[in-house]
């Protein structure tokens, strides 16, 4: 994997200009790279929205400035998944194996593409359902047992809409052609037009005898279970794709399975591509002589040290124990923003002792 270059660098403004300056210098570079304009690129104008995106905003632009990449999301993933001929939001593409469903393939919550039309019209109906999971399980991965209703391939004649011990003869209406001609009288002349012939559709042939259970459409309603495997990584509002796991058609292949990943918000962590965020609190002895303190992580508890003199709101990051990216083995950090906690009540012993603090310190002579 190419490493990325420095965001200031990529939009050409230096680490202390303003958000003003930024968003100038954003737009200029836009303009300049957009992939409809001529001499622009789309690698280039993906770069520029990917680093404005963390340098407008002031708490992603820290976390940059203090941990560099690492800091605001590695290399994005589980950010947005692309998928057909459209983009998710980094305009990514990944494939995975799903053993025996198959190829499945994980996408954002937007696709389109031209054509996709064009091939459904010779599939069974695509379906699409949702999944609902912990935000530990969209870390580490699991498995979902899918139930649904759904029109399979008729058992008695196995998709064919023949009864069993006859066969498919040439359709008497268009005569094995899978289309009819109509013609129509203009002052012009006769224009003959084909279409898909309604008796066959389009096949040719139609059975000597109609199967007997499913009257000809192929097709029967069973309830199914599919078993779904979630990768670790993966994001709220990712669609995984199985590739026909949706409803059966006569002579032909299944639609496909289409499953909505939605993951339940959790108490104490946050997200942003392979980041997790937290935040604890210690009091303000802690935080002016240091200490070491327990924080909660998606795998269990780590031991932080504080440093004395940190100020609230100061984050620190805790490499591995973020999400695992997608496309590889390695997991991004989990930052945690310290929140300084300052007493509400004191007794009188404890405000003579921070009052001295307020006291000049007082020069040493020679003597």
């Amino acid at each position: 994997m190419a490493t990325k270059r420095d965001y200031y660098e990529v939009l050409g403004v230096g680490k202390n200009a303003s958000a003003d300056e930024i968003k100038k210098s954003y737009r200029r570079l836009a303009v300049q790279y957009h992939p409809d304009k001529q001499g622009g690129s789309e690698e280039k104008f993906k770069e520029i929205g990917e680093a404005y995106e963390v340098l407008k905003d002031a708490e992603k632009r820290k976390r940059y400035d203090q941990f560099g990449h690492a800091g605001v999301g590695g290399n994005g993933a589980g950010s947005g998944y692309g998928g057909f001929n459209g983009f998710g939001q980094q305009g990514q593409e990944m494939h995975f194996d799903f053993g025996d469903l198959g190829l499945g393939d994980i996408f954002g919550s937007f696709f389109g593409g031209g054509g996709q039309q064009q091939r459904r019209q010779a599939r069974g109906r695509d379906v699409e359902a949702q999944v609902e999971i912990t935000f530990e399980q969209a870390v580490f991965g699991t498995e979902a047992d899918l139930v649904l209703n759904l029109e399979d391939v008729c058992e008695h004649c196995k998709g064919t809409t023949v009864e069993p011990g006859y066969e498919l003869k040439a359709c008497d209406i268009c005569k094995g052609t899978g289309q009819v001609i109509n013609v129509t009288r203009t002052i012009f002349g006769n224009i003959q037009q084909a279409s898909v012939c309604p008796k066959c559709r389009g096949t040719g042939k139609i059975p000597e005898k109609v199967c007997t259970k499913c009257r000809g459409t192929g097709t029967q309603a069973k309830r199914q279970t599919i078993k779904l495997k979630i990768p670790a990584g993966i994001d709220d509002g990712a669609t995984i794709r199985l590739r026909e796991h949706g409803e059966a058609i006569a002579n032909g292949p299944k639609g496909d399975l289409y499953v909505n990943i939605r993951v339940k918000p959790h108490k104490k962590f946050t997200r942003e591509g392979d980041l997790i965020l937290s935040k604890e609190h210690v009091d303000m002895v802690e935080a002016a002589l240091g200490a070491t303190i327990d924080v909660d992580t998606v795998d269990g508890k780590v031991t932080m040290k504080v440093p004395g003199g940190t100020q609230s709101g100061s984050d620190f990051k805790l490499s591995g124990h973020g999400v695992p990216h997608l496309r590889g083995e390695t997991r991004g950090p989990h930052i945690v923003t310290i929140l300084v906690d300052t007493p509400t009540k004191l007794t009188k012993h404890q405000q003579d002792l921070l009052q001295e603090f307020q006291k000049p310190e007082k020069k040493r002579g020679l003597f």
